[in-house]
Parts: structure tokens; sequence; C-alpha cells
């Protein structure tokens, strides 16, 4: 028998129930009853099964070094589209954690008084928001995040690391970011390039498969794929099917144009530049509007078809040869124009040929400043 006392109340258990000075080095989840207001669960053991790829080995040791030195809380945001590789930080960083001893504390949803309940935990410890701009979001009157402000300032004994993961920055709370004494870190996580989908799918196929990774690759090139995309096509190539085969059926589908740079390469070694949105994938035949970058008058109109681009290893990008296009001046550039400019063009360009169409695929911008 155990008997507990809390103030003037005691409580009877039976001999299973264990007392500790400090929460052991475990992951646990925050849950919430009416009756009892909050506790902790021992939550499933973060494994990691998988190689890892990148930088996340060194990110880890980064974090956790400068937690050790500082003498507050440390913050860290994790940001990125879903499949990049936040998850798996987050398990590396809490699985070294708790070999360090460190528990960590999961709150996987927003409950009223949540904040209050982490800041009395007085002990070292990781605590993770996962998708914090979704399960912290604003709700009519209450702003859940708002409300951790002061969890996140706290000075009570026991500083504490926290870890938030978010998909859309733009559902953080403008408290949060661009604030360094608040949350020092910020990683950004990227669609493997690639180099790394070369690496990924060398380990994940069979020998027989890798003459599909160049396919993968030009695919990668027009559409973004994540690591569990990557997982899939790997799945679907050892079951031997090719790569035009498996991704026809997987759950990896065009559902709009993006944004490219298209560079018209000439014969004369000029490079014409325009920006469009464009679907890669469309066999129907459009056509872009070039314009002189001396003059800036509209000079050619470049008649393609989208899908007949290939993807270039040497420029990392997809281009359409030269054979695919028509390029057709202008009708105000001729050589009877009463505009001596227009008559300077048309001799400058009628015999000039197009090489190629390079598809740069527009890039969301860095959120790091490069110095």
């Amino acid at each position: 028998m155990k008997a507990i006392q809390s103030g003037n109340t005691f409580r009877i258990y039976d001999n299973s129930m264990k007392t500790y000075d400090q929460l052991p080095p475990n992951a646990y989840l925050i849950n919430f009853s009416k009756e009892t207001g909050f506790y902790l669960t021992l939550y499933s053991e973060i494994d990691i099964k998988e190689k890892v790829y990148g930088v996340h080995e060194a990110k880890v040791n980064k974090v956790l070094n400068a937690f050790n030195q500082f003498k507050r809380n440390l913050g860290i945001i994790l940001s990125g589209d879903k499949g990049i590789g936040k998850s798996l930080f987050s398990k590396m960083l809490a699985q070294r954690g708790i070999e360090q001893g460190l528990p960590l504390i999961i709150a996987n949803c927003y409950i009223p008084g949540i904040g209050e309940y982490i800041n009395s935990i007085e002990q070292e410890v990781i605590v993770l928001f996962d998708e914090f701009d979704k399960t912290f979001q604003k709700c009519g009157d209450r702003d859940p995040q708002a409300e951790m402000l002061t969890l996140f300032d706290g000075i009570a004994q026991g500083k504490k690391l926290f870890v938030v993961t978010c998909n859309d920055l733009r559902g953080l709370n403008n408290f949060l970011v661009n604030r360094p004494g608040r949350f020092h870190y910020h990683l950004r996580f990227e669609y493997p390039n690639a180099a790394a989908i070369t690496e990924y799918l060398t380990d994940a196929l069979d020998e027989a498969y890798h003459k599909e990774i160049p396919a993968v690759i030009a695919f990668a090139g027009k559409v973004d794929l994540n690591y569990d995309c990557l997982r899939a096509i790997a799945f679907e190539l050892n079951c031997g099917l090719s790569f035009r085969e498996a991704i026809a059926d997987l759950n990896i589908i065009n559902l709009d144009a993006d944004y490219y740079t298209l560079v018209l390469v000439l014969s004369n070694g000029e490079e014409l530049k325009i920006n469009e949105r464009l679907d890669t994938f469309s066999s129907e035949e459009t056509y872009s509007e070039f314009y002189d970058p001396e003059m800036h008058e509209d000079l050619y109109y470049v008649h393609y078809t989208p899908s007949n681009n290939h993807y270039d290893s040497h420029s990392n990008h997809c281009c359409i040869n030269g054979e695919d296009l028509r390029l057709e001046l202008q009708s105000h550039i001729n050589p009877k124009s009463e505009d001596e400019d227009y008559k300077k063009l048309y001799q400058k360009y009628k015999d000039v040929k197009a090489v190629r169409l390079e598809l740069r695929r527009q890039k969301a911008r860095g959120i790091h400043y490069l110095v």
C-alpha cells in the first residue's frame, strides 16, 4: 500500500504506485481530464529506423550544445512543407535529448491552461509543439499562440527547450518569427535536390532499378518531391514498374501550373528571359512573347509544346530543343517598317535560330540572409 498526502488530503494506492522527484527521461504526451486536470502519459518509444540524409545530425548537435550553454529557455522553429524532414529532425532531437537525461513533453493540441501546466514542470525538458500553426491556431477571440508567449519567455525554475514545427509560416504569431530572443533558431527544411534524390534512391532501390533514377530526377525538376513521395516511388520501382508506369497511379498529381523563368538561348549567343506560369506536362501548343533587352521592344513569338521538354543534368533545368521551337518575329519587326529601330531589330534577328528554351522553375525565396 502507498499513502500519498497532498495538503490535508490523503489518497491510498496499491504498491504499483511510484513517486519521483523529477520526471524520468522518457517521452510523454500531455492529456487532460475534466475530473483530474492535466496529466502525462508515456508516449510510444521514439524509434528511428531509416537512414538519415542531409545535415540533420550536425543541426541536432548544434541545438543541444546551445541549450547546454543557455542560462534561459531556448526556442527553435522547424518550418517547411510536409514530408521533408521536420518530424525526423524532431525525433532525432528528442532521442538525443532523452539519452542526455532530458524528458520530452509533447503538446499536440491546445487546452486552456496548458501553458501554466508546462511551466509547472520545474526541470529541464524538451517541449514539442507539432504543427503549431494548426494545433494552436487562432479561433474566434481566443489566440492560443499569443497565450503561450508568457511560457516561452518564462523564467520559471527548470529551463526548457521549446521546439515548434510548422508547415505554413503565415500561420505563426508575428511575435514568434524574427524574434531570436524568444526562438533562437529557425531551421528551414527544403525539398531534396538532384544529389539528395540520387543518394536516397541508390540506397532504397534494388540495383536492377537504378536505371530509373534519372527519370525521377527529371520529374523532380518539374514537381517538388518530398521524402514521402520518394519512398512511395521507390516501393513501386522495386516492384518492377518503370517510373512512367509508377507515377501514373501514385497519389502524386498535377494540380496547378508553376512559375518559370523561360530563357530563350539564341544562335547569336544572346539569352532572352521572361517569367511565366507554365504547365510543363501540357501537350497543347502554346506561345510566349519575348522582347529585345536593349530596346525593350516586343520581338518574338516563340511557339512550342511544353511537354516536349527534357531534363538537362548539366544545367539542372528542363529544356526544349531548338528543333521543337518555332520563332516568329512580331509583325512590326520588318524591313519595310517606318521606324528605324524596328528595321535594325529585323536586320539583327532575321537569320537568328533558336538553340533551346530553358524552363527554370522559380523556387520560394530563402528565408535566411546570405552574407
